[in-house]
């Protein structure tokens, strides 16, 4: 089950640029789409939790509830939903993949903690990696949306290391609440400031409202609701409570390459020799930042009960 559901998780998370991707060019306005996404994902899943009764609604009156949105959801996807009109699917998934390198970052800027040698090596060869996809597609499109799509991604980064540094602490904290209600309560946060955004940024027109009930937009919107938002971070945070919080991590290493081959298969995107390269070396840096963690995980068998589903 653990195994499994590992693979369905980078799958479903390797598709979620896309599925962006196919909403956006649609027509959907890309903060109305990403905030009607998570807004609805939060409001569903923190409902089942109550249901459930595992969380209570009083969670939404804590403002470490709005902080933690404002950086894993508000802060990182504004950027990247409005770069994935200027950007393919596929260099959104490899930029949006250098989020443990920007963790470390902060944690020896911000926090003044010491960093591992290994981890310094992988920071520059993950920006080698980043280069190598940025700067040849800036000659070739010459493209300034393009350049500032790519920068808009790394910026939500930046927000979501900060979110995922700070969530660390809120979970301390409310340590007899769920993570799963955590993460709900969150979306549902971060899906509300998405919307606020659209509705001083992205005028709703009758021609965007049409725009959104299109086949596409509605699959789109669907998908990432239930699909991407709801079902892969359980799945997450089950593979969390199984095993241990760095293997269901590295999703980041395998995600990335299976949006380039999606996009390149299903959306015809271009994926050009430096853009594979640039891929490979980022992802490189990335295991490299991690490494540490990934030896204690690899080193450390799986108990029996880890591998027993939940019946």
């Amino acid at each position: 089950m653990v195994i499994l559901n590992y693979l369905i998780m980078c799958l479903i998370f390797g598709t979620t640029f896309l599925a962006i991707k196919v909403g956006i060019d649609a027509g959907a306005p890309p903060f109305f789409s990403a905030g009607l996404r998570f807004f609805l994902a939060g409001v569903l899943l923190l409902a089942w939790m109550i249901v459930k009764k595992k969380a209570r609604l009083s969670l939404l009156l804590h403002k470490e509830m709005l902080l933690t949105a404002i950086g894993l959801t508000f802060g990182t996807f504004a950027p990247l939903y409005w770069a994935e009109q200027h950007v393919s699917s596929g260099t959104a998934a490899i930029l949006s993949a250098t989020a443990p390198m920007m963790i470390l970052l902060l944690q020896a800027t911000a926090l003044r903690e010491k960093v591992a040698r290994n981890a310094v090596v992988g920071c520059l060869i993950g920006l080698g990696g980043v280069t190598l996809i940025v700067l040849p597609q800036v000659s070739m499109k010459a493209s300034l949306l393009w350049l500032f799509g790519c920068l808009a991604i790394l910026l939500g980064q930046v927000f979501y290391s900060s979110g995922a540094l700070y969530s660390k602490r809120v979970i301390r904290r409310f340590a007899d609440t769920s993570p799963i209600a955590l993460n709900a309560a969150q979306m549902t946060y971060g899906g509300a400031l998405l919307l606020l955004l659209s509705l001083f940024t992205e005028p709703l027109h009758a021609q965007t409202l049409q725009a959104m009930f299109t086949g596409k937009a509605l699959a789109s919107l669907l998908y990432l609701v239930v699909i991407g938002s709801m079902v892969a971070h359980t799945i997450f945070y089950w593979l969390v409570a199984k095993t241990n919080p760095v293997f269901p991590s590295t999703w980041l290493y395998i995600s990335p390459i299976i949006a380039m081959v999606l996009g390149m298969i299903l959306y015809h995107e271009t994926v050009t020799w430096f853009m594979a390269m640039g891929a490979v070396i980022t992802i490189i840096g990335i295991v490299f930042v991690n490494w540490e963690g990934l030896r204690q995980t690899f080193r450390k068998p799986l108990k029996a009960s880890d591998l027993q589903g939940e019946g």
